[in-house]
């Protein structure tokens, strides 16, 4: 008997475990913490569904815009958003920031003004914006964003033609209204704002362009610069990283000096391993691969822990591994 049933467990073990998790409440618009390179361990927020977006850039890790619009509306509904925001206070309220991101841009939600103004009703962790800078013209959007403690916007092209081949914007979406919109935003903001350049080989690697986005960069008075390139893998297949040494070279054009970002590592923050389900993980590799330390970094985890996660879910068909040059991501759907 003690054959047959372990045999049986052998068979069923990735089942079991899957099953073992289903207690633990998942959440539709809320997921992880994921490892943020720039923040730590975040809380994310989604405020549009896959992928509605004002770009369509080839780099973003979400993959490729299948909604491209200007139109702002309450794409998901902000009552049962900041239900679960409540909720998830209760349960777990382990993480460094509560991040407005996700499967497109977050501003393009006409009330992500109201879910900040609940998330700082409810607790004190720092609370961030991360938007591609595409409707900050818009008086309402400056109000709305100008409650985050911490607005990371974007900037990667030095003119038109530099910024349709970076972004490729929705229609009737200008460079000039993007920078005249940051430099708004910038006046009336209080708090830190962090602007993202990000480099692609081959695109807008060219020293003499990086030069004149760090002209237009200097203008918006940033708290903090930030060079990126690709690391997890892109919604167009070509797209190209450039290397560490490439960017140190460029960080020095800008003011204040950019920062490279690095790799999250883990063991930086307080999770809580015990509340570690495969639903969090699935939930956090659809909007993002991850590799293996990525998940172990989000959850505190030890390799071999995130490992039988990764695990139950390849078994499950949940989940595939993408192969890079830099490691091996996860990722949801089709491979």
């Amino acid at each position: 008997l003690r054959v047959i049933v372990g045999g049986w467990f052998l068979q069923n073990r990735a089942a079991l475990f899957l099953e073992a998790q289903v207690s633990v409440m998942s959440y539709r618009y809320l997921f992880g913490p994921v490892p943020s390179r720039r923040f730590g361990r975040s809380l994310g927020v989604d405020l549009v569904p896959a992928k509605t977006c004002s770009f369509n850039c080839p780099f973003c890790e979400v993959g490729e815009t299948t909604v491209s619009t200007l139109e702002r509306a309450e794409y998901v509904p902000t009552d049962a958003v900041i239900d679960e925001i409540r909720q998830w206070l209760e349960q777990d309220g382990a993480a460094d920031v509560i991040t407005l991101a996700g499967s497109g841009e977050p501003t393009l939600h006409s009330r992500f003004g109201e879910i900040i103004d609940a998330i700082r009703a409810s607790c004190e962790i720092p609370i961030v914006l991360l938007t591609n800078s595409s409707m900050l013209h818009l008086p309402e959007v400056q109000e709305a964003a100008a409650k985050a403690s911490i607005v990371k916007g974007s900037l990667s092209a030095w003119d038109e033609a530099s910024f349709r081949r970076v972004n490729h914007p929705a229609a009737g979406l200008a460079l000039a209204s993007i920078v005249d919109g940051l430099r708004e935003f910038r006046a009336c903001f209080s708090g830190q704002l962090w602007i993202e350049v990000f480099i692609m080989r081959g695109v807008n690697n060219d020293p003499a362009g990086v030069a004149k986005i760090a002209a237009l960069v200097e203008t918006l008075a940033p708290d903090v610069v930030q060079l990126n390139t690709v690391v997890r893998p892109p919604a167009c297949g070509s797209t190209e990283a450039v290397e560490r040494e490439a960017l140190e070279a460029l960080a020095p054009l800008f003011t204040p000096p950019a920062e490279i970002i690095a790799r999250f590592e883990s063991g930086q923050s307080t999770a809580r391993p015990s509340d570690v389900t495969v639903q969090q993980i699935e939930a956090m590799l659809e909007r993002r691969p991850c590799t293996l330390g990525d998940i172990a970094g989000a959850c505190d985890i030890d390799a071999d822990t995130a490992q039988r996660l990764v695990h139950a879910l390849e078994a499950a068909g949940t989940i595939h591994p993408v192969e890079r040059s830099d490691g091996t991501y996860y990722a949801t759907g089709q491979p």
